[in-house]
This record gives structure tokens, C-alpha cells and sequence, in this order.
């Protein structure tokens, strides 16, 4: 039961938000398109519930077709000065505004508005035993990792914090977190991590 109120939840919610931003997105999808060539949204292959593959959309930040730059442990590279991202991109990451088109995703059904943030189908392999129970639940796009120090802490840490979320499931904590992101986005913290942070890396 809960489960189905956690859907009708996110059904509500996207559909709402899609209709009341739908002029933001049609700005948004302008100014990527004019700004840098290709195409407008990014769509990646990601891990959704059960290990099952869907294609996540964004908004896209970098330039076509850019490299995958991963750091040793397996997590992506992100970092301020990232050169593959474009002028545009970066203030649409500092706004959280890529994230958007996700709200398509939650309709669809691969993700939901709160869970663990979907990692790329490669980086499966990275995952310890305890870590493969954030596949029992849908994805999301905010989560606890993304309130509890987003891209300032570790994968490690975040993939951890994934599998608490996933263990102490319920419609309450999915009710703080969402409150909880409001300041995270609007005073844009923990966008980027620190270099000194988990032995130098980057991570997005």
C-alpha cells in the first residue's frame, strides 16, 4: 500500500511540475541549442530498480559527445573546472536546472521523486554485497546522499548512505528529504567537491 502511495506521489507531483514548467523547459532547450552544438537533452544508460537499464534525460551540460572521464575508484570525474562542460552547462548544474527533464523519468515510471541517485550500468561492478540492496528500490532524483553533503563526500559514502535509505524506507523520509532539498538547490550547496576530499578525486 505504501508503495502504491509512494507512486500516486510521484505521478501528482511530475505531472505537476511538467505542466507549471513546461515554459522553463521550452527557455532551457533554446538556450542549450543556441549556445553549443548538438543535441539538446543528454540521455545515458543508468541502473534503475532491479539492475534494470533505462535511459536517464538531462538537460545537456558538456559538449557533444565528450569523454568519459572516471576517477580510479569508478566514479565520474566532475569537477569545477572541468573543461568538457560549456558556459551554459555549468550555470544549469549550479541551478540544478539539468535535472529537470528527470521529471519525465518519474512519470514513465523508471524513477521516483526520492531514492538512491542511478549510477551508470558499468559501475555495477563497483558495488559490494551490502551496496546491491539500492537496486531493490527505483531511483530518484534527490535522495538522502544528495541532502547529507551531495557531492562532497565520497561514492562510497554516498552509495552507503544510499543502502540506509533503502533499509529505513519510509513515506515520512521521503517527505523530509524532499523538503530538505529545497535549500540544498536554492543555495546551491555541495555542487562541487573539494580536492581534497577522498584522496583527491572529483566526483559528479
Amino acid at each position: 500500500m505504501k508503495l502504491f502511495v509512494k507512486r500516486c506521489i510521484d505521478v501528482v507531483l511530475s505531472s505537476f511540475a511538467l505542466v507549471l514548467l513546461s515554459p522553463l523547459f521550452l527557455l532551457l532547450a533554446a538556450l542549450v541549442r543556441i549556445s553549443s552544438r548538438g543535441p539538446v537533452l543528454f540521455r545515458q544508460a543508468r541502473l534503475g530498480r532491479l539492475g534494470r537499464p533505462f535511459l536517464i534525460a538531462k538537460f545537456r551540460t558538456m559538449r557533444d559527445k565528450a569523454e568519459d572521464h572516471r576517477n580510479p575508484d569508478g566514479s565520474a570525474f566532475c569537477g569545477e573546472a572541468d573543461v568538457r562542460v560549456t558556459t551554459l552547462g555549468r550555470s544549469l548544474r549550479k541551478a540544478s536546472l539539468d535535472e529537470l527533464p528527470q521529471l519525465w523519468n518519474v512519470l514513465r515510471g523508471d524513477m521516483s521523486l526520492v531514492g538512491p541517485r542511478p549510477d551508470q550500468v558499468d559501475q555495477l561492478q563497483y558495488y559490494s554485497v551490502d551496496e546491491m540492496i539500492k537496486l531493490r528500490v527505483k531511483p530518484g532524483i534527490t535522495g538522502l546522499a544528495q541532502i547529507s553533503g551531495r557531492n562532497r563526500i565520497s561514492w562510497q559514502e554516498r552509495k552507503r548512505l544510499d543502502a540506509e535509505y533503502v533499509r529505513k524506507w519510509s513515506l515520512g523520509q521521503d517527505l523530509s528529504i524532499l523538503m530538505r532539498t529545497i535549500p540544498y538547490v536554492v543555495l546551491r550547496r555541495d555542487i562541487h567537491e573539494g580536492k581534497h576530499h577522498a584522496g583527491g578525486f572529483e566526483r559528479c
